[in-house]
């Protein structure tokens, strides 16, 4: 089989005798590396075949032999000699961000794995992933990620890029008839709402600020229904079935019948590890976040703050 075959979610979905729903659900958790070809997911064959193989409950051993880097469930997936990066996170600009590094970096393969904030730092923390992204916001301290990477990456040598900044706040209904304008309005009477995933940093933020304003979170009718990201939650506002959602501004402009309510600027972070083996491709990532022809790319999408990108907040 060459290596210029991939295949389509619809096809995945046909071979595994699966829905394509599943797929997706396998893409975003990391269990199936996927990349982007336009608007359409695509998974090469060794990936496909290494999954089938991990769920045969095979040992798989094409990993490439790095002393130094812990045992990966993706460093398996290619016979062509270049090095696949994990990149976790579901934002547009880490997509872009993959399509650069594989055109100026020598060596590597970028894969992205759909994966929430804090099931990211996770990932990485088990050796899992090279490149996380992460919108974590400590509510006590108003710290948007770092006060979570040093607690899970503990003992870990790594380095905190900023990639971007964007509002974040509520999706309400179109003419915000309940006049929902803070957070302290979540407390609203049989207040509908829909809610995201655990882990993720829109749902970090929603339970961040009900434990803040001291609003149970089982006042909110849906608060235990979860979607898988933006677009599900401002969807559920638009077709009248919640009457609020957390979200980023980016998703609200797409999605028709709904207005945004700017409440916080989320910051939006990039978290790698360092040692022997990934100095080399840090470099090359710090040039391309910080070169104009990638930030005039980001800039042409809305809602994006680039004021930081590029700029080291951390450093193990």
């Amino acid at each position: 089989m060459t290596s210029d075959v991939s295949y389509t979610t619809e096809e995945i979905a046909k071979l595994l005798k699966i829905s394509k729903l599943t797929v997706y659900d396998l893409i975003k958790k990391g269990e199936l590396p996927s990349y982007r070809v336009g608007k359409q997911m695509r998974v090469d064959p060794a990936d496909l075949e290494a999954y089938k193989q991990r769920a045969r409950g095979l040992q798989i051993n094409e990993r490439p032999a790095i002393t130094d880097a812990p045992a990966r469930p993706y460093t398996q997936s290619l016979n062509t000699g270049l090095r696949p990066i994990v990149i976790t996170g579901q934002d547009l600009s880490l997509d872009i961000l993959a399509k650069y590094m594989e055109k100026n970096i020598d060596g590597i393969r970028p894969l992205r794995a759909y994966v929430g904030s804090l099931d990211s730092l996770i990932s990485m923390y088990r050796g899992e992933s090279d490149i996380v992204s992460t919108h974590l916001l400590d509510g006590d301290t108003g710290e948007y990620n770092l006060p979570y990477i040093k607690k899970l990456l503990i003992g870990s040598s790594y380095i905190v890029v900023n990639l971007l900044s964007r509002n974040a706040g509520l999706y309400v209904q179109k003419g915000n008839p309940l006049s929902l304008n803070g957070w302290s309005d979540l407390g609203t009477a049989n207040l509908r709402i829909a809610n995201r995933e655990k882990g993720s940093g829109a749902r970090v933020l929603l339970d961040e600020q009900l434990r803040l304003h001291s609003i149970k979170s089982y006042e909110l009718i849906g608060y235990e229904h979860e979607q898988s990201n933006h677009l599900g939650v401002a969807s559920k506002v638009s077709s009248g079935e919640a009457d609020v959602g957390i979200g980023i501004e980016k998703t609200a402009s797409i999605v028709g019948n709904i207005e945004f309510i700017p409440l916080i600027q989320e910051r939006y972070d990039l978290v790698m590890l360092k040692s022997a083996n990934n100095q080399a491709w840090i470099s090359s990532l710090l040039h391309i976040l910080r070169s104009d022809e990638f930030k005039r790319e980001l800039n042409s999408i809305s809602g994006y703050d680039l004021t930081r990108t590029g700029e080291i907040l951390l450093e193990t």
